[in-house]
């Protein structure tokens, strides 16, 4: 997880096994399990869509929820240690929804994305209110180079009066990357300090891509 310091994101290879991702991705197409459905063109979020679910969470998507925040958050309280904030977390992901809820984020945030040829996701941040958790998981669903080429994540980091790093992220099938939700603690002279961070996916050149999002705190 050292890169999650330095860069702002640590991949996790090999999260889900084939069939799980195969598995999944064919929970796009009932439309029971999800509580509302983005076009991204429509709000210029990019091009392609994405469906949010609904409660209760698929078991599985459930268990990954649970298990990865648990993992995580060790390194979140960290975090905000060294940037002297005052967000805690607790132990257990179900406390911390109830944190949520008490503050009005009662939506379920986890949601699958859906890519076609010529389709891409702006840079941007998934913030839904004042409760967030640091980090979040993006599990690539498809398989690079044989159901879809491109589509690579993207993060851009935002320095403090310096110019903008950009990173390129390739997943395999199976394959999770932690990213910040919005900052990352960066060490300077006169200790840390935050730098912004954006992330987004660049354009598909053929097939199509699934794409499994695991963000931990609710939304208004």
């Amino acid at each position: 997880m050292q890169s999650l310091w330095t860069q702002g994101y640590a991949k996790l290879p090999q999260l889900l096994k084939p069939a799980e991702c195969r598995e999944l991705r064919a929970l796009y197409q009932d439309p029971q399990l999800f509580r509302s459905r983005i076009d991204m063109k429509r709000y210029r979020f990019g091009q392609g869509e994405y469906q949010y679910f609904a409660y209760p969470l698929p078991r599985r998507i459930e268990e990954l929820r649970t298990q990865l925040y648990e993992s995580l958050v060790p390194v979140a309280r960290q975090w905000m240690t060294v940037l002297k904030l005052s967000a805690e977390f607790p132990d257990q992901h179900a406390e911390f929804i109830e944190a949520c809820h008490a503050q009005g984020q009662t939506r379920p945030t986890p949601l699958m994305l859906h890519y076609q040829a010529g389709d891409y996701n702006c840079l941007h941040q998934d913030l839904y209110g004042a409760v967030f958790f640091p980090f979040q998981v993006v599990i690539c669903l498809s398989e690079p180079r044989v159901e879809f080429t491109g589509g690579e994540l993207l993060l851009v980091e935002q320095q403090p009066r310096a110019q903008s790093i950009g990173r390129v992220i390739a997943l395999e099938q199976g394959d999770g990357a932690v990213i910040t939700t919005r900052y990352r603690p960066a060490e300077g002279a006169r200790g840390h300090y935050r730098t912004n961070i954006k992330h987004g996916v660049s354009a598909i050149h053929s097939g199509e891509r699934y794409t499994l999002g695991i963000i931990f705190h609710d939304a208004e």
